[in-house]
């Protein structure tokens, strides 16, 4: 099925067949081709000190040939997290190139500096080995196995392929519970806040269309993170709110939401509105509210419960509030991994205080491609350079 409008998969939505049998075939494929896989890790930084000035003249040819093309600038077809790229590339005279096959866009870029050359999709790395983390560390129910024995928080729980191995879990685990896919990003078909087994079987029908296998662990308490590390340190923390107001102690919660609505970053293209649907109010009857209710003082009240910034969620810069327990944590992570660039996604109660010292807080998943333009474009607080990070390892000069 096509998911244009599938409201379980948010602000990011994808084609379930297609999602499904991408995520088939690489649990498949990857192990049966591991042994390829070590040799092409050795092989491969060898070949490349031979064949690497060949590389741009044989994307030459190709655009020759009409097969490819180059794109030198950013155009309506270059995604955001590029558009940081580009723009921090260009301050340090890196040349930037997109390569696109019939014009279509792939993510696929080209750097030169200094005669050296990178290509690369999505992001640059730094020339070496790839890190063996590469081949699980997106997958939620390995990364868990990974990090429990290592005093690294996770939350409790496990896979299930059937809805009798999710019943059992369920029933060993702390409620609220949360489902999801094992494999797959943007929290499309997660489910929060799941109290009872009929809650259970239409949250595992809904993770099943994108995955078979699903994870059902223990609901965190607090507000989610996201912390990138790049070359080990961490370079910013964001907070990433659902759809939300806070309260003054005077306005209702539909004043409030006409009035973030007003907010000009709000018009798009990166935030949108927050929502005032039949969802919003379902939200809020779950919470014992109406959209007459007036908040407290600093409470935090939920529209809806994924944080794209397509169904109106916001960013906001923790980096300077973050405890540098919490800090430690993040770059612990990256060290585990063995990778150089890593995108943290973690639940904590209060950012300001140490992991160590709060209950039901965790990390829920780790990023080998992160979006760093996250960072450079928050809602509120101070923008992070992670590209320029980023750029400073891949060409230490």
């Amino acid at each position: 099925m096509l998911s244009n409008t599938c409201h379980d998969c948010g602000g990011a939505p994808v084609n379930h067949s297609v999602e499904r049998v991408s995520v088939l075939m690489e649990v498949v494929l990857v192990p049966l081709l591991k042994p390829l896989d070590k040799i092409r890790r050795w092989l491969f930084p060898l070949l490349g000190k031979t064949f690497r000035p060949l590389g741009p003249k044989i994307l030459h040819w190709l655009c020759i040939l009409k097969i490819a093309r180059w794109a030198d600038e950013p155009d309506e077809k270059t995604v955001w997290r590029a558009r940081c790229l580009w723009e921090e590339a260009n301050k340090r005279g890196i040349k930037m190139r997109a390569w696109r096959i019939f014009n279509l866009p792939n993510d696929t870029f080209l750097a030169e500096f200094k005669n050296q050359y990178i290509f690369f999709q999505g992001l640059p790395r730094p020339r070496g080995p790839e890190p063996e983390s590469l081949d699980w560390m997106d997958n939620k129910g390995e990364m868990n196995k990974r990090f429990l024995p290592l005093d690294i928080p996770i939350a409790r729980g496990g896979v299930a392929v059937t809805f009798k191995q999710a019943q059992n879990w369920f029933n060993q685990l702390r409620k609220p519970v949360i489902v999801k896919p094992n494999w797959g990003s943007r929290s499309r078909h997660t489910t929060i806040h799941i109290n009872s087994l009929q809650e259970l079987k239409i949250a595992f029908v809904k993770a099943k269309q994108l995955c078979r296998w699903v994870v059902i662990e223990e609901e965190l308490v607090g507000s989610v993170y996201r912390g990138t590390v790049i070359g080990g340190k961490v370079i910013g923390v964001l907070r990433r709110d659902p759809a939300c107001v806070w309260g003054d102690g005077v306005k209702t919660i539909r004043e409030l939401v006409i009035e973030e609505n007003l907010n000009p970053l709000r018009n798009g293209p990166l935030f949108h509105k927050l929502p005032a649907d039949e969802s919003v109010e379902k939200e809020l009857a779950r919470q014992n509210l109406t959209w007459a209710s007036v908040p407290k003082v600093g409470q935090q009240i939920v529209l809806n419960t994924k944080t794209s910034r397509a169904v109106g969620g916001a960013l906001v810069d923790c980096t300077a509030e973050a405890h540098p327990d919490n800090i430690l944590l993040l770059e612990k992570i990256a060290h585990v991994l063995n990778n150089p660039i890593v995108g943290v996604d973690f639940i904590i109660p209060d950012i300001k205080k140490s992991w160590r010292e709060q209950d039901k807080c965790g990390v829920i998943e780790c990023n080998s491609l992160p979006f760093i333009d996250l960072h450079h474009y928050p809602l509120r607080g101070q923008p992070r350079n992670v590209a320029g990070e980023l750029w400073k390892i891949v060409f230490k000069d």
